[in-house]
Parts: C-alpha cells; structure tokens; sequence
C-alpha cells in the first residue's frame, strides 16, 4: 500500500455512506474521513454537524442525514459552532497539503531536507512534521526512502545495470543504497532485478481443520505462512511473488515451523518469540504489524485501537490494508482485529478463517 493510496482516504470514502447506518457507524466514531460525504442533524438541539464533530453523541433517535450543509438548514437546523460543518473540513485540508508535500518529495532529485519541505507547503517543520505523520501513518522521511525503494524496484528491473537503477533512484553514492538494500527488498538487489532468480524459498503444505497451510522460508526465516483449499492455489501464489526463484518442496526440514503454524491454527497460540520471521513491507505496514504481533490470543483490538497504537488515530483504512497485505498468517494475527461494533470483516484468506480462529481462541 504505498502513501498515495493513504493519503486519497478521503476520496476512497466516496459513495461509502450509502445507509443510514453505515453514516450512523461513522459518527459513532467520529470518523474524520467521512467529513464532506453527509451531515448530520440533531433534532433536540436544533443543530447539525460533521461526522467527526466532538461533541456529545446524540441518541440515534434524534439523529437524521443531509446530503450538505444547505440541504440541512433547508430542513430547519443551524451550523454547529464546534465542529463548523459549512466550513472547509480539517481532514480534507491536511490531506491536501500532505499531498502537495509528497508530489514535491518524489519530484526532487534527491531526498529534500524536512524545512524545505515544510517552507513548500506554508507550514513549520515542526507542524509539517506532525501533520504528515498524522495523515500518512509515517515520517516524511520514511515516505521519501519509501518512495525511493519503490523506484528503486522499478528500475532494478529496467535499468541496464544495478548502478544505473540506483542513481535512477535518487541514491547519491553506491554504498547507502546497499546498507540499506536488504531490509528495502529481502534480497540482494540483483535477485529481486531477476525475479528472485537465484534465491532459494523452500516451503511445506499440510493439512488443517481450515483446509490447507503453506509455509515459506527463506534463509533469513518464515517469509509467508498461507491459508487456501488446495495444493495449486497455494504454490501459484508463491510463485506469483517470485517468478525467478527457486521453489523446494521442503517438508522435513519445514518440519517443526509447520507444526507451529498448525498449533497456532488449532490451539489459538500466538507466534513463539524465538519462531523467526523474514517480514517485508512499507514503514507503516511494518508499524501495524508489530501492534499485531501483541495482541494476546483470545483478545482483539478495532482498526481504529490499532491506529492509535501506533500514533496515527486518523489512519484507520490504512491500517485495514496493512492487515490485508499482510503475508505471514497467524502468526502476524491480523484476524485479530475487528470492526468497532466487534463484527468481523474482510480477511486475506477468507471471513469465514477468520471467524474459525477468533472462536478457536476463544474457547
């Protein structure tokens, strides 16, 4: 999920309110994101507001729904003095700063430093900093290396040669991209430019009461554990991820790894501190996943709990996509997280899984 994605929220919200209830759930958590997608009225207090007001919640009974701020006071009702419903919503005016930030980072040659890019959009360092971070999930710095990386992945596989796709990239000497290659790609740039040619992923395939596990190591440890109905779905998937790697069926070596993942499966345990993982993703992927790794088996947290774990309340979609992109099943537990009201969403391998392990766990 790159930090485009996250900063458009807003956008992706549109035609998300399509019930009542639905607009009901988003003022119930006040969510900043729905600001601009409808208003809402409270008949006792004669006053309407933005889904993110912070006033007192009203009893649904009071409550009713405005397409805009014009269509509520048509109705009778007057601007809420708080929350300011027929102004510019916050949200929506720090989504678009931040977006100017990010297009300015991935034009310049190299990484800008964070008072240029602040003077860029009118704002202090300081102010800059937290509104960023606060929007995106992570630091202009971490947006500017992962948007390097991403180049950087690009042009590993178009570029002529490896030092070519790293000037491409913005990276001034050769020496700082290689310190920093191996936790960017997993590998050494000249596997991931070849598709993972050259790396060994060894993987086992067993049965479980949720049909079939698949567990893929490479050196550096567990780098997928998947959930799927067959053998060929799951090996296509591994292949998808590295078409130049070499794949080994490995069931005695992945012996005790699957017996893990099996236990984790069928006795609800969370992941043993000692089980070794080979984790790949974003700076705020990485973020959400090590929130999940400490939710306790029998537990579960809101995307919204997890957001402000990780310092990032706004950021609720963008942690539901990190736990979508999320490869290592069970033992990264993003079934572990539910909707606010407790109901269980969308998950990689299937709701129907997900709700198998919460009810697993616990018992």
């Amino acid at each position: 999920m790159s930090v485009e994605t996250r900063i458009n929220m807003s956008d992706e919200a549109d035609g998300k309110y399509l019930t009542d209830e639905e607009k009901w759930q988003a003022v119930l958590r006040r969510d900043k994101t729905a600001d601009g997608q409808f208003f809402f009225s409270v008949a006792t207090t004669g006053v309407f507001c933005r889904p993110s007001c912070g006033a007192r919640q009203p009893r649904r009974e009071n409550v009713d729904f405005h397409t805009s701020p014009l269509d509520a006071e048509t109705a009778g009702f007057r601007a809420c003095k708080r929350c300011k419903p027929t102004e510019t919503p916050t949200w929506h005016e720090r989504t678009d700063l931040v977006a100017k930030a990010c297009r300015f980072i991935e034009e310049s040659e190299t990484a800008p430093p964070l008072a240029e890019v602040a003077a860029h959009i009118g704002l202090s360092p300081y102010h800059f900093h937290r509104v960023f971070k606060e929007v995106t999930g992570v630091t202009p710095k971490a947006y500017a290396t992962s948007h390097r990386t991403k180049n950087v992945k690009g042009s590993l596989k178009e570029s002529r040669t490896v030092t070519e796709a790293i000037y491409d990239a913005g990276y001034n000497a050769n020496s700082r991209f290689y310190e920093n290659a191996q936790g960017m790609l997993g590998m050494t740039p000249k596997e991931y430019r070849a598709g993972g040619s050259g790396k060994t992923i060894r993987y086992a395939i067993a049965a479980c009461s949720l049909g079939f596990v698949l567990v893929g190591a490479t050196d550096r440890g567990i780098c997928t554990i998947q959930l799927g109905d067959d053998h060929a779905g799951l090996e296509a998937a591994l292949m998808s991820e590295f078409p130049g790697a070499v794949l080994e069926e490995a069931s005695t070596e992945l012996k005790a790894w699957v017996g893990t993942a099996i236990a984790m499966i069928e006795d609800g345990k969370s992941a043993p501190a000692t089980l070794p993982l080979d984790i790949r993703g974003t700076a705020f992927q990485q973020r959400v996943w090590a929130v999940l790794r400490e939710i306790p088996s029998g537990e579960t947290k809101s995307y919204k709990d997890v957001a402000e774990a990780i310092g990032s309340p706004e950021a609720v979609r963008a942690v539901a996509r990190a736990c979508a992109s999320n490869r290592i099943a069970v033992a990264i537990p993003c079934h572990r997280v539910v909707r606010s009201n407790g109901g269980i969403s969308g998950y990689r391998w299937g709701v129907e899984r997900k709700r198998v392990l919460l009810e697993k766990e616990s018992a």
